[in-house]
Formats: structure tokens, C-alpha cells, sequence
């Protein structure tokens, strides 16, 4: 009997040791997986947004906003010497306005790139450029001299100090005038546009923060929505003069819930991919 109660002590001892060691575990995968939380709220993503190349439009000096036009061979060339010089940049994903200019922008760098050349774009219309209305097609000139007038300045002053927000108002507000019946796409003022702009940027982000965090995106997309996306971030942000140049690159750094802008209208991997084809 007193063996029996003996043997009876002893295994009761072994089940709390047991029971105590998988506590211990327990505790120990609850400290790895903070661990892992800690670690992915340091996570950072680089995102390389790209104004799209220059355009038979662009060079004939025309409003594009949803109407598109195709590269102009140097707008190519210009795309081209950028994608040579991002392509080291590793990028998890490439994200595109659905508009050709901006697809056929992406086209061209990936196709540069020595570690994404597999990658395809993804297109979304929350990305296009502001939508101009009525002015879409007509003379660059036309539509700021109406917007300068309208403002009551000069068209040197609305150049000048022009913003994303007083631009997108002043069109959206003149266009609504000379399209009284309703019949085109309405020209959007800045809280329609930003809406979507920042929806658009805030689900790529969401999206690839879960595909790995730390990593590097590219995203085509246009001037002006550029400089838009930009404000949103900063409140000082400004214009940078002469406008986002055409397939320049713009960093935004994503780290802990917020964005910090790095580099605007940079233009140092152009000249990069340049000199490399020399």
C-alpha cells in the first residue's frame, strides 16, 4: 500500500512538472510572438513613384488628365535611362494609374530591372491624373488663363503660386459653367481627387505591409496627382518649380502607420541610367 502510494506521489510530481513546462512554452511562444509584432511595426517601405514619360499630348502642350496619349520616342528613351537606373532596386510589387501612359511607363522600367523583370502591373484607376472636364484636349494655356482670371491675379501669379488644391477647385468650379447639360465626365475638385488618391495609396500599403513589410514598391502614375498625394502628407509641402518632370522619382518612406516624404522630382536615376548607356 505504501508503494503504491509512493509510485501515486511520484506521478502526480511528474504531471505538474509536465503541466509547468508547457506553461513555460506558452509563455515563451507569447514572448516570441510580441517579439515578431515589436519587430513588424519597425517595418519599412520605400515607395518609388514615378511620374509616367513624356507624351505626344505633352508635347503638343494640351490638358491630360483622363485622356491618355502614347509615349513620344524620347518620352520612351527618358523612361528607359530611369529604369536602367533602378535596376538594382528590388521591387516586391509595381502598381500602375490604369491610364496606357502610366502602364507603358511601368512597362519600360521593369523591363530594365535585374531582379523584378517578372513582375506585372497592377492597375488602378484610383491613381489617374486629376479629371479636367471640359479643358480635357485643350491648350495647357487656355485653362490657366481662365483659372487666373476667374482668381482675379495674373497668369504669372497663378503660376507662381499655384497649388494641387486652388488648381483642382478652380477648374472643377469653371467647368461645372461650360458643362451646364451634364455631358462629360464632371472635372473633380481636390476632396474628390485626394479621396481617392489617398484610398488608393493607403490599400497598396496595407496590401504589402501583409506581403512582407520591409521591401521596395513601384508605382507609375501622374504629375499633378503626384504633387496632390504629397500635400496630403505634408502641409508643407510645394509645387516643385517647372512641375513633377516627367518620369523623375519621388520616395515616400512608410514606417509605423505614418508616411515621411524623402525625395521629390528626383532625377538623379535618369542621369544614372544615362551615363550607363553611354
Amino acid at each position: 500500500m505504501k508503494k503504491l502510494a509512493k509510485l501515486l506521489g511520484v506521478l502526480s510530481l511528474g504531471m505538474v512538472l509536465i503541466a509547468g513546462c508547457g506553461s513555460g512554452n506558452k509563455e515563451a511562444a507569447s514572448s516570441q510572438s510580441s517579439s515578431t509584432a515589436v519587430e513588424s511595426k519597425n517595418d519599412e517601405l520605400t515607395l518609388y513613384i514615378v511620374r509616367h514619360g513624356k507624351t505626344m499630348l505633352n508635347t503638343t502642350d494640351r490638358v491630360q488628365g483622363w485622356s491618355d496619349a502614347v509615349l513620344t520616342p524620347a518620352g520612351e528613351e527618358v523612361v528607359t535611362a530611369a529604369g536602367v537606373g533602378l535596376k538594382d532596386v528590388e521591387f516586391q510589387n509595381v502598381y500602375s494609374s490604369d491610364s496606357g501612359r502610366a502602364i507603358q511607363t511601368a512597362d519600360l522600367i521593369i523591363k530594365e530591372n535585374s531582379k523584378s523583370s517578372d513582375l506585372k502591373p497592377i492597375t488602378d484607376p484610383r491613381l489617374r491624373e486629376f479629371n479636367f472636364g471640359t479643358y480635357e484636349g485643350d491648350l495647357n494655356h487656355n485653362m490657366w488663363q481662365d483659372i487666373a482670371d476667374d482668381q482675379g491675379i495674373t497668369l504669372e501669379e497663378f503660376m507662381k503660386n499655384m497649388t494641387p488644391e486652388s488648381f483642382a477647385n478652380s477648374v472643377a468650379k469653371l467647368d461645372a459653367k461650360k458643362d451646364e447639360e451634364g455631358l462629360n465626365w464632371p472635372a473633380e475638385d481636390y476632396k474628390t481627387i485626394t479621396a481617392r488618391l489617398t484610398e488608393g495609396l493607403d490599400d497598396i500599403v496595407a496590401k504589402e505591409m501583409k506581403n512582407g513589410g520591409s521591401g521596395n514598391v513601384l508605382i507609375t502614375t501622374h504629375g499633378l496627382s503626384i504633387s496632390a498625394m504629397l500635400a496630403t502628407i505634408s502641409k508643407d509641402f510645394k509645387i516643385p518649380q517647372g512641375g513633377v518632370k516627367n518620369a523623375s522619382v519621388t520616395t515616400v518612406k512608410y514606417k509605423d502607420g505614418k508616411y515621411t516624404i524623402d525625395k521629390v522630382n528626383d532625377l538623379s536615376y535618369i542621369e544614372a541610367g544615362k551615363a550607363v548607356k553611354k
